[in-house]
């Protein structure tokens, strides 16, 4: 889910907002985490006034079923009266699972088809990529691991042609340190260019669940905390697509032509295309473009 779809209360809640409390996770050399709360005087969503439809398909503490993904985006074709009145105008898909060659041929999951299946009735698919870009490989002689970053990890349904898949750069410098380590890289399974583009996917302020605490630590019972992965990534791009139509209502169900707009747009960071894709994200030149 979206940073945005539990701010939109703010205004009703100043009292709460002002002595809003964010977890923060400090990670320090040893890898051992070190949680504390502070003070935060705002945040704010890419597209706070927008309109939310919560599809739950994660279960608490258990692996979500394809089949409950493929039966979300199933209700939106219905609510869309299978593209006749398009009502829902976009999908955020902040999850995802490693693709298998052994299953299906890159793209061609049943999850995939359903997502170019709801694209092509009018609706703009955004989709993680995918955290699988770093691995370890277990060296057979000395037996001591190594780690290094990995092409063709592109999650499905991140694998999904009509989907826009964004994979995670840094959140203040992205020039200069470029696509998050963990990010994962293209190409497809079978030879396409992904990820489409990225977007700011490191230590992002966003809406945490309460039971996501630990037991044996004090974190102050916060609504937000720091999050990194390409899910929060995929967040970003779904929020300014979502300003973009919100100014722009001519593209409502003009998925392809959407799509394309934002990877013209895109911000090129001088990395490979399996890396960046078309680049990060920028709305406002995809505004001006049109």
């Amino acid at each position: 889910m979206t940073p945005e779809a539990h701010l939109r209360a703010r205004e009703d809640r100043p009292d709460f907002y002002r002595e809003l409390r964010v977890r923060r996770t400090l990670v320090d050399a040893d890898k051992t985490v070190d949680p504390h709360s502070s003070g935060l005087a705002q945040v704010s969503g890419v597209a706070p006034q927008c309109a939310i439809v919560s599809l739950k398909v994660l279960g608490a503490g258990s692996p979500a079923n394809v089949s409950a993904v493929m039966a979300a985006l199933e209700y939106v074709q219905r609510v869309n009266d299978y593209g006749r009145n398009i009502r829902i105008h976009g999908v955020n898909l902040s999850l995802g699972y490693s693709f298998d060659p052994e299953w299906f041929v890159g793209g061609y999951s049943p999850l995939c088809k359903e997502v170019d299946r709801l694209v092509k009735s009018g609706v703009i698919v955004v989709a993680a990529a995918g955290n699988s870009g770093f691995v370890q490989h277990q060296m057979r002689r000395q037996g001591v691991p190594d780690e290094f970053s990995a092409l063709v990890t592109i999650n499905d349904p991140g694998n999904a042609g009509e989907a826009i898949t964004v994979g995670s750069t840094h959140r203040d410098s992205p020039h200069r340190y470029g696509v998050s380590y963990f990010s994962s890289k293209g190409p497809t399974g079978d030879g396409r260019l992904k990820p489409d583009m990225v977007a700011p996917g490191e230590r992002i302020v966003s809406c945490v669940s309460s039971k996501a605490q630990p037991a044996d630590e004090d974190w102050d019972d916060p609504d937000y905390t720091e999050f990194s992965g390409t899910s929060i990534a995929a967040a970003h791009v779904s929020g300014a697509v979502a300003a973009f139509l919100s100014v722009r209502r001519e593209f409502i169900g003009r998925p392809e032509r959407v799509k394309e707009i934002f990877l013209s747009a895109a911000t090129d960071l001088g990395r490979v295309r399996e890396f960046q894709g078309h680049g990060l994200v920028d709305v406002v030149r995809a505004l001006q473009s049109v």
